[in-house]
């Protein structure tokens, strides 16, 4: 089976594991600090604290930027659920904003629309904008929207470890950065990720919220500042991230190297529409856009037939069950978004491809599409 993702763990990474495992400390201890600095350099970013997985460094963001009941939060409409869920968890409304239909971003168009015209009793209080599969978002836009309107902004980078916009790392144009260190991520640690923050105050309540509100006063003794909670990333986890770390750039190349290949042979597949080349784009995942013939189901039916594994791309938000009951959205309502989750087909992208697994998935997929149209 050629797997939409696979990832690297070297004998290097694996030895490593055994001499933190043996040593005894097993939990946010130095291995954590080294990953964090590593990530620090890398992003550029003032700030970084790892956490237990990209979800909860959201959920962290939203909880540290004081959002709750009677706040309202803009999020993509298409994108992880974990993007809209931690808004939920915290008692505020989930107002949802159409994506590009290249980039699969947040519309800043659409987004100065839905700030504009918001009359609901809920204050709105942040932008949670995602670089959807490493995909850049308009951060200049963005950013502006959220500065005339007194929003904060959280960045959801789970896919955008190494992602640019004009030259800056995604993760430090908002208030907060996300990152997720999953397996289908270009590095990762198992579950894992991380917090980037500017300013020294939210930082300093990022560190409180994962690690259960825990202080220690100068002569030790341990305090408890805040109700917290426990997502701390482990030392073993940290050791795989920051080693992964060091050989990332030339995985991020490969990467772009296979998307090349891919645009050239799915270019003479008719009816498909491929994701915009974005300057800064990460690839974290590729995602191509079927012909509107071609059912979805069918083609990931069809693509497992033949030993090739792929999937949909995300999820429009406001076509899943618990968004649908709770708001009252119909299915037009986010055109765009339903269109990429129901005609989106992710197909397999990693460093360790080869030409003739590109060749294969490609001729497979024209067989799939013609077969299922």
């Amino acid at each position: 089976m050629i797997r939409i993702s696979q990832p690297i763990i070297s004998e290097d990474e694996i030895d490593a594991l055994a001499v933190v495992l043996r040593s005894g400390m097993l939990i946010q201890g130095e291995r954590v600090k080294q990953f964090e600095h590593a990530l620090q350099a890398y992003t550029g970013a003032s700030h970084v604290m790892a956490v237990s997985s990209g979800t909860a460094a959201l959920h962290i963001a939203v909880m540290a930027a004081g959002i709750g009941a009677g706040d309202a939060v803009l999020v993509p409409a298409f994108t992880f659920p974990a993007t809209a869920n931690v808004v939920e968890l915290t008692g505020a409304r989930t107002i949802m904003v159409d994506v590009e239909s290249g980039s699969y971003n947040m519309d800043p168009i659409k987004l100065e629309e839905t700030i504009v015209g918001w009359s609901g009793k809920e204050a709105l209080k942040a932008i949670i904008v995602v670089h959807e599969f490493g995909a850049p978002a308009n951060m200049t836009a963005i950013n502006d929207l959220a500065k005339r309107h007194g929003l904060l902004v959280i960045e959801d980078a789970a896919c955008a470890l190494g992602t640019r916009h004009k030259g800056e790392h995604a993760g430090t144009f908002g208030d907060f950065g996300c990152f997720s260190w999953h397996p289908r991520k270009a590095i990762t640690t198992g579950e894992g990720g991380a917090i980037t923050v500017k300013d020294e105050a939210y930082a300093r309540t990022v560190q409180l919220l994962r690690n259960h509100g825990i202080d220690r006063n100068q002569d030790g003794k341990i305090d408890f500042l805040l109700p917290g909670l426990n997502y701390r990333l482990t030392e073993f986890q940290a050791v795989l991230g920051e080693k992964q770390l060091r050989h990332f750039d030339g995985w991020l190349k490969q990467r772009e190297y296979w998307v090349g290949q891919y645009r050239k042979l799915l270019s003479q597949i008719p009816g498909i529409n491929l994701p915009e080349n974005l300057e800064g784009h990460t690839w974290q995942t590729f995602m191509i856009v079927l012909p509107d013939r071609a059912d979805q189901a069918s083609v990931i039916k069809r693509m497992k037939s033949a030993n090739i594994e792929t999937n949909i791309g995300a999820n429009a938000l406001h076509l899943l069950t618990y968004y649908k009951q709770k708001y009252g959205f119909q299915p037009e309502d986010f055109p765009v978004a339903k269109r990429l989750y129901e005609k989106g087909l992710a197909i397999p992208l990693h460093p360790l491809l080869r030409e003739e697994d590109i060749r294969l998935i490609t001729e497979a997929l024209r067989q799939a599409i013609q077969d299922a149209g």
